[in-house]
């Protein structure tokens, strides 16, 4: 199976996004072709005029790949330049986008017209279709109002159609089957939009990143713009390590700024095994902290426990041991996200008597799981079902479930 891997140590914009894509050695030409055949403007007739190609700089360290299309309404296509770079001595793609006569706002059905009157394919139309609906749904959570009637600003604009329609004719020309991304970098401090200074991540983009493992790293910048968000969430369905499986190809995108960490992200094509039901598992990765004890009244354990559960851990245990001159201890340990780490730290240090822990992190292989309610001839009873490759596995009763119904009825808990 032909799966792509994002790297988004240093967070991910949509071009980067485009420029790590075209950086593992897809067809440029075509993807410029492509891409030029969208009209901006749909419906609107032109003159014959000639148009201008794009202007590009003749630094030495940059190699430019020019294609101009001299055609009868050219300022009303999209206009994208392909170039060469570095960030911090490593060598990437940089991909900009040309806004000639632009309007300054666009909404959903304005965004929606140029995909369909557009020469893509039925599946490209689909996929980049439903990101601007999420991206309006997005926008309009943020705003108070509908995502008929918002107004994208800066990701409506130009760069961002490319962007956005651009990720999903590149992943087809690829052919990837399945995406798996890294957690995301989104950075630290503000960024100055259309509606003042705001924190980062942007609003918009804090709205798509519900749900994603997300950490901040690095000297304060956004490294998560909106569209690199929606287009993790649209195309990764699972966030961990690199998958298992033979490299077939690597590239690197470049965003616009130097920073103490390469402004890039990598793309990676991992031909991933398709039997054993190995692509069945949900996979992701965790850190486990834990501090031996052998000095705390057993009594505190309890509380401790269920404090670390209660800010969100995601299991939390406690192992007897033999410590030095055969004193007994405790090993206190739990298991949580990443991005928990140093809220569930800052617990053990404070509520027990240890001066310190370790932590390390672990791969998780996982059930498809979910909570399914049924009703029962004793009432509503919550059921953990897990699946694996679609199979059904197993489906228990959720114990508090089961312990209220004994109460309430008067009869054994078996």
């Amino acid at each position: 199976m032909k799966t792509l891997y994002l790297d988004c140590f240093a967070g991910i914009a949509g071009d980067m996004f485009l420029g790590a894509l075209l950086d593992l050695g897809l067809d440029r030409k075509t993807f410029l072709e492509t891409m030029e055949s969208i009209v901006l403007f749909p419906g609107h007739g032109h003159s014959s005029g000639h148009g201008h190609g794009v202007e590009h700089s003749h630094d030495h360290d940059h190699d430019h790949d020019h294609h101009h299309h001299h055609a009868p309404g050219e300022k009303d296509r999209l206009k994208i330049s392909i170039s060469k770079g570095s960030r911090g001595g490593i060598a990437g793609t940089k991909v900009s986008v040309h806004n000639l006569e632009d309007h300054p706002h666009r909404g959903l059905s304005d965004v929606l017209a140029i995909i369909e009157a557009s020469p893509l394919s039925p599946r490209v139309k689909e996929r980049s279709a439903a990101a601007f609906r999420l991206l309006a749904e997005a926008e309009a959570k943020v705003h108070g109002t509908t995502p008929e009637e918002v107004h994208f600003h800066e990701v409506g604009a130009i760069d961002s159609i490319a962007d956005i329609i651009g990720a999903f004719v590149l992943v087809e020309m690829a052919g990837i089957e399945k995406t798996v991304s890294s957690p995301l970098n989104v950075g630290s401090g503000t960024i100055k939009c259309a509606h003042g200074i705001l924190p980062v991540p942007a609003p918009a983009a804090m709205e798509l990143l519900e749900g994603i493992p997300v950490y901040a790293e690095g000297a304060p910048m956004e490294r998560v713009t909106p569209t690199g968000a929606l287009l993790v969430r649209c195309l990764a369905g699972e966030f961990g390590p690199l998958p298992s499986g033979k490299v077939l190809a690597s590239g690197k995108g470049l965003g616009d700024r130097d920073s103490d960490i390469p402004n890039m992200v990598r793309a990676v094509i991992v031909d991933t095994p398709e039997h054993c039901g190995r692509d069945a598992f949900r996979r992701d990765r965790g850190v486990v902290l834990e501090t031996n004890i052998d000095d705390m009244n057993p009594q505190y354990y309890g509380p401790v426990m269920q404090k670390l559960f209660a800010e969100g851990a995601l299991d939390v245990w406690a192992t007897p041991m033999i410590m030095k001159k055969g004193r007994p201890a405790v090993t206190l340990s739990c298991l949580c996200l990443p991005e928990m780490e140093e809220v569930l730290a800052e617990i053990l240090l404070r509520e027990t008597t240890t001066l310190g822990l370790r932590k390390y992190p672990v791969d998780r292989l996982k059930t498809d799981h979910e909570i399914v309610e049924r009703e029962t001839s004793w009432g509503l009873v919550r059921f953990k079902v897990a699946r694996l490759g679609g199979e059904t596995l197993r489906a228990n009763p959720e114990f508090e479930d089961v312990r209220r119904l004994s109460e309430e009825h008067s009869i054994p808990l078996p």
